[in-house]
């Protein structure tokens, strides 16, 4: 799959079937998008085309309003790559693009760089400064510049009518995150840099990789959860994780995620590493003594163990 990320230098296609969207997660709603934009390519004989962007929308346009990504951009590309897809576009979502007007938008990008021959999207579809286009206005541009645009309906799967981002989002806030994988097709996931904490960890017999405060990705709701830790090179390692602000020590620290690799003490401080959530096992609990949370804890690693099939 070829990258192309904004400014870009060329014509990025000569013909295409191209599909746009944040893909946010690219879940399996996204992912039935995509291939059926790489099905229709392989039928005409284009590039199968992806657009994205760099960041959500609204991280531009209304910040207070804009959600944790699901997950990095680069993981994000690794993920539409699974379904076949030749060229991805990502688009630098800043203010000369959100003040882009619906025609130029068509006539610069799909037109100019993309060479679309067809385009899939969805009914909801909008584009342009302020949304001003939207599909019917889309297909009356099609008409005089040699594209066609067909619709997509809503896809659904893993008991919804409709896969959404949100609707995965809301899952993961709530800790369902077994749930809100099935709809995305991939384990819910937080990538950062493991950073110092207090240690407190390693003196209970439980070392843990503190994740960054910026780390990316939705962080599950409070609780002790099963899961993997994959360092950089692709080492995946059993974990046991923890969300919260270690309310038993009083701290005040802020909600972070902590990950104890079962049966390895190792020194990961400066990497960055991926936190996903298999399966949620209690609810953080405030204890009453250091020796009732380390019996806890105890728990917790055996449980992770029976749930990861260790």
């Amino acid at each position: 799959m070829r990258i192309e990320r904004e400014p870009f230098a060329s014509r990025l296609s000569d013909a295409g079937v191209v599909t746009i969207g944040k893909f946010d997660g690219v879940h399996l709603g996204h992912r039935a998008v995509l291939g059926q934009t790489v099905a229709r390519a392989r039928e005409l004989g284009v590039d199968a085309v992806a657009v994205t962007f760099d960041r959500n929308p609204l991280a531009q346009l209304h910040p207070e309003a804009s959600p944790p990504a699901l997950v990095s951009l680069e993981r994000r590309l690794e993920l539409i790559e699974e379904t076949g897809i030749d060229l991805v576009a990502v688009l630098e979502f800043g203010a000369e693009r959100a003040a882009q007007s619906a025609e130029d938008f068509v006539d610069e990008l799909l037109v100019g760089r993309l060479g679309a021959r067809v385009l899939l999207v969805g009914v909801d579809f909008r584009f342009g400064a302020r949304g001003q286009g939207d599909v019917w206005e889309l297909r009356r541009m099609g008409e005089s510049r040699g594209f066609t645009v067909e619709l997509l309906p809503a896809v659904g799967g893993a008991g919804v009518d409709r896969i959404s981002t949100s609707g995965i989002r809301a899952l993961i806030a709530e800790g369902r995150v077994s749930e809100a994988a099935a709809r995305l097709g991939s384990l819910p996931a937080v990538t950062g840099e493991v950073v110092r904490g207090n240690e407190r960890g390693r003196e209970l017999g439980f070392p843990t990789a503190n994740l960054a405060e910026d780390s990316v990705g939705a962080m599950p709701a409070d609780g002790v959860y099963a899961g993997w830790l994959t360092r950089a090179g692709g080492e995946r390692l059993p974990a046991a994780i923890s969300v919260s602000d270690n309310p038993t020590f009083a701290t005040g620290d802020h909600r972070r995620v902590e990950a104890h690799v079962l049966d390895r003490d190792l020194n990961l401080y400066g990497e960055v590493v991926t936190v996903e959530f298999v399966d949620r096992i209690r609810g953080i609990e405030k204890f009453d003594s250091i020796e009732a949370l380390i019996e806890r804890m105890t728990i917790d690693v055996v449980q992770t163990r029976d749930l990861l099939d260790l």
